[in-house]
Formats: structure tokens, sequence, C-alpha cells
């Protein structure tokens, strides 16, 4: 064992190429190193957000297994084409994006009509081709913000008739692997080294994607850190602030904020359901899954627009 105090591991990129990205990690403890790394490998592949295509809907065609006139692939085959679109989203809700071409040729995500929200990494990534100068393909798409994958059966669920819905590969990261070597720092012994391959998508960075599998746990791990535990579950945590809270504004309902429907769903998995609670909470809010600081700082925005802060209701009152 070392001293974590006075040694730390330190990461060094020893390798960039394309996508991928190979790291050192090091020194860490002999009995931790492994868990270390399997923590970062399992954040890296299940819990990055990522874009992708969801369903489909191809003028003329009913079910996924219809042929289509003049065009060479099936519904099933272009499914599978549209799985391997990659692409970035700078919205956090469902949009739509299309397609319409004609005449002879070979059809490519970069022939999709997008809105400037979102962005197509491959558009050179192949979709359908066209026999003949009569051929016609025109057909809507979704794409959604999620998490890891999602398969098509899960998405089917309240979609009319002619929608086809698609496996949604939302993690950006294709492929992560590490290994564990031996290290010495000066006389000390028993430390280990994690050589770490990161491989993305190409929409994101793999430095980004390991900053925000880092993240991740940093915001999972905070919880552990407060100095206050709850021992008791009718016991309340501390409130982000001195002020009490009035009645009113610790019993109004959530949906009185007019937050946008990710935070909300967000706020209704975790069972937050009145101000109070998140006024409550203060900053531990970070530590629930999915709760980032934009999203924070979108609550905090609203009940400040709403007067529901208490130092803010105080100022008010004077």
């Amino acid at each position: 064992m070392f001293d974590r105090d006075s040694v730390l591991p330190e990461i060094k990129a020893t390798k960039r190429e394309g996508h991928s990205g190979c790291y050192e990690i090091a020194p860490l403890d002999r009995g931790f190193s492994r868990s270390f790394a399997n923590g970062l490998r399992r954040t890296l592949l299940s819990s990055l957000s990522g874009a992708a295509i969801t369903s489909i809907q191809i003028e003329g065609v009913q079910h996924e297994f219809q042929d289509i006139p003049e065009v060479r692939e099936d519904v099933t085959d272009i499914v599978q084409n549209l799985k391997q679109v990659r692409l970035r989203s700078y919205f956090d809700r469902t949009v739509c994006i299309s397609l319409d071409v004609h005449g002879e040729r070979l059809v490519t995500a970069g022939d999709m009509k997008i809105p400037s929200s979102i962005e197509i990494v491959n558009p050179k990534a192949r979709i359908a081709t066209l026999d003949n100068e009569k051929a016609h393909l025109c057909m809507e798409m979704t794409v959604d913000v999620g998490r890891g994958f999602v398969p098509a059966d899960a998405l089917k669920e309240g979609q009319p008739i002619g929608v086809i819905a698609i496996d949604a590969i939302y993690s950006p990261v294709r492929h992560v692997h590490f290994t564990i070597e031996p290290v010495r720092v000066g006389a000390l012994l028993g430390l280990d080294k994690i050589i770490l391959e990161v491989t993305t998508d190409g929409t994101i960075s793999p430095d980004e994607a390991l900053r925000q599998a880092a993240d991740i746990l940093r915001k999972q791990f905070a919880v552990f850190a407060r100095d206050h535990y709850e021992s008791d579950a009718s016991e309340k945590p501390p409130r982000a602030s001195a002020l009490p809270i009035p009645r009113r504004i610790y019993t109004l309902p959530v949906e009185e904020l007019a937050l946008s429907t990710r935070t909300s769903n967000v706020l209704r998995r975790h069972n937050i359901t009145i101000v109070g609670q998140l006024l409550e909470m203060g900053e531990a809010i970070l530590s629930l899954r999915n709760m980032g600081e934009r999203t924070m700082q979108e609550i905090y925005e609203c009940m400040k627009i709403h007067y529901l802060l208490p130092e803010v209701t105080e100022r008010r009152r004077t």
C-alpha cells in the first residue's frame, strides 16, 4: 500500500490515431487498479450520451419486410445501414430529419436534410442504391438523444402503422480494452499501471469520452464524500440555504417551474415532485443519474424567475 496523499495517479496519452486513443494511468495500488479500470470501462461503454436514429417512415412502405420499387436494398437492409449513421445532436429532444432523392444513384447519409442542431459525422455512410432514373426514395426519420443501447422492441410501443422502430445505438464509444502491468515508483512496491485503449464512433474524441466518464464517476462518488449521511428515513438533509423555506414554496409542484421535458423526466425518475425537495438537496442534486451542470442551471434559473429561491424571496420582501 502507499500513501495516496503523497502519490496520486496521473494519466498520459501515449497514442492518438483517428478515433482511437491509448492512455497510461499510474501509479495505482495493486488492490485498487482492477476496480478502477473496470469502473472506467463500464462507464465508457454504457453511460455516455449520444444521438441515434430511432425510427423511420418510408413513403409507400407499411412494414420492414417490404421491398421498395427501383431500390436495390429492401427495408431491412436500409434499417441496418441507418444504424451505422453517426450523428451529433445539439438539442436534447426528438428531432426530425428527412431524405428525398430521385434517379439512378448511390444514396448516402450526406443526402439527408438536417436542421442546424444535427451534424452527421460520417456523411459517406451508404443508405441505399437507386437502380434507374425513375427511382424515388423518400423517408422521414427521428433522432433522439440517450445512453447505451435501446432495442427496437422497446421503442415500438405507441408507434403508428408505417413507422419502423430502429435499435438505438446511443453510445459514442465502440471499444474499450485495458491491461494492468506492475510499476515501481521510487522505493514504493506493489503498484500497478493501467494501459487503457478507447475507440469512439467519431462523434466525440477518446479524450472527451474519458473526461466525461471520469466526471460521471466523480459525481456518483461525491455523495459519499459529504460530511453528513442520512441515518434515518425521516431525517431531512441539510438545505441549500439557511433561510426558512415558506410552505407555499416548499409544497409547490415541480410542474409549475415549466422545465424542459428531459429535466422533468429526470426529476420524476428520482421521485422529486415538489420544489422543497430541490431546495433541500442543493448541489447534491448533481449526484443524481443524468443530472448535469446544464440541467441544474436550468432548474436554478426557473426557480429564480418564479422567486422560489429563499434568498431571492427575502430580498423581494425588503
